[in-house]
């Protein structure tokens, strides 16, 4: 399937986004440009943004960009209340739809993660004031000379905040797959120098 988005191809980028190569994926590089390392503040937002790493597990990001729409319409707008209300109908629903990665555990996995979510909220006002006690702002960058092979796969505090959402009863929450979902929700902002998104 061809995907037209726009974005500036003159703009250097990190590697990961595909911008150099001879056939860019538009979806990614627009992905990278608009925001990944972006903060996001919006709980719903990041519970979709956590939602989709948990998927992506074993696939290509690229994989989940093209079903992203899909997984808006089937987990209704990742609304962690409306998910976690989620029976099991709406089991059998999702695991019917082949737009989506239909994966049981996964599945199973959001919707429980969507009451974890929601308990969060409750806890400490909002989700996304939970994740600032793991990653205090501002976020980490990148010095001046650092090249891909700087960037970790998991750091100590992807290891804390995956272990205690799995304290929490959190499925899918591995120190990986938290590093690649702070580092897209702007946690963290790994962009290289020579990015045009990087700040020193």
């Amino acid at each position: 399937m061809s995907v037209n988005v726009p974005y500036d191809p003159t703009l250097s980028r990190c590697w990961w986004s595909g911008s150099s190569g001879k056939r860019p994926d538009p979806l990614m590089v627009v992905y990278h440009d608009d925001e990944w390392g972006m903060p996001c503040h919006d709980d719903v937002e990041l519970f979709e943004r956590l939602a989709l790493e948990s998927f992506q597990a074993g696939l290509s990001w690229s994989t989940i960009l093209r079903k992203r729409a899909a997984f808006r319409a089937a987990f209704q707008g990742f609304d962690p209340a409306v998910v976690a209300a989620f029976d099991d109908a709406d089991r059998d629903r999702l695991m019917a739809d082949a737009s989506i990665v239909r994966n049981r555990a996964k599945i199973d996995a959001t919707i429980g993660n969507a009451a974890g979510w929601l308990a969060l909220a409750a806890e400490f006002g909002s989700a996304d004031a939970y994740l600032a006690t793991m990653f205090p702002p501002p976020p980490t960058r990148l010095t001046l000379d650092a090249t891909a092979a700087d960037i970790p796969v998991t750091t100590d505090a992807s290891d804390r905040l995956s272990a205690d959402l799995r304290r929490r009863g959190f499925r899918f929450v591995g120190s990986t797959i938290v590093y690649s979902f702070v580092q897209s929700v702007g946690l963290v902002d790994d962009h290289l120098p020579g990015c045009f998104r990087y700040v020193g």
